[in-house]
């Protein structure tokens, strides 16, 4: 009898543990920024652009270009290794580029690199606009990289500033269907969990366009989550934007 005690509690306890094993993590709503692989590269997936390796990291897209050679405008191949660090990055003695003079690593750390020019990139954005109409439902901290503004279903995004499109895909985990813009060299700010989007990659938009629609978060939520990023590193979009 105790035998047979003994066996049922023993294998409750393996399956338990077996159970425990194949846990997630709770669904939230925060998207955060990732961790550089241990190796310090990254293989570009399909649909990825540069600009969406750097905010998946946390780096500024310039900082990237200068690092692998990669010239204006900063395309990138499905498969291509991309090396996130100085550190990692093998020493070569002569390669052949097709870099600008100005695309030049000078050491290991981001702030002393020389980051090559772009033609029409610094222009200043003078004003800036909320890219929805609904509350604050989520503030900026230090895990949450922006702000989520609460809405209907469907109700239109906007554009913050004038810009590029950079990034209009779904590969950034935990930001469901996101669209990066590109406001100048400076500034980049993201739209996550869209549910319709009116614009393509590539493509420039003006200060106040609807660009997507809104959808839901990962907990179901009807919200927009929107981020700005300056040289790379996320600020709260709430000393930018104007009071309501």
């Amino acid at each position: 009898m105790m035998k047979k005690i003994f066996f049922l509690v023993l294998v409750g306890f393996l399956t338990a543990c077996s159970n425990s094993e194949t846990h997630y993590a709770p669904v939230t709503d925060i998207a955060t920024i990732e961790r550089i692989p241990q190796n310090g590269t990254y293989r570009v997936a399909p649909g990825e652009t540069l600009y969406s390796i750097a905010w998946r990291y946390g780096l500024d897209y310039r900082y990237l270009a200068t690092l692998n050679h990669i010239a204006p405008p900063f395309h990138v191949e499905a498969g291509q290794r991309i090396y996130l660090n100085a550190h990692t990055k093998p020493v070569v003695k002569s390669v052949k580029t097709t870099v600008t003079p100005a695309v030049a690593v000078s050491s290991h750390s981001p702030k002393s690199v020389r980051y090559v020019m772009e033609q029409d990139a610094n222009q200043p954005v003078t004003t800036w606009r909320w890219p929805a109409r609904g509350p604050i439902t989520g503030f900026y901290s230090s895990l949450n990289k922006g702000i989520n503004i609460g809405g209907e279903f469907h109700s239109p995004v906007y554009a913050t500033a004038a810009g590029q499109v950079v990034y209009n895909g779904h590969g950034l985990r935990g930001y469901g269907h996101l669209i990066i813009i590109k406001h100048n060299s400076t500034y980049l700010s993201a739209y996550a969990y869209n549910s319709a989007v009116k614009v393509k990659e590539g493509q420039r938009v003006r200060a106040g366009q609807a660009i997507a629609e809104m959808g839901h978060t990962a907990t179901g939520q009807t919200a927009l989550h929107f981020e700005l990023r300056r040289n790379g590193q996320p600020v709260n979009p709430l000393n930018y934007l104007p009071r309501r």
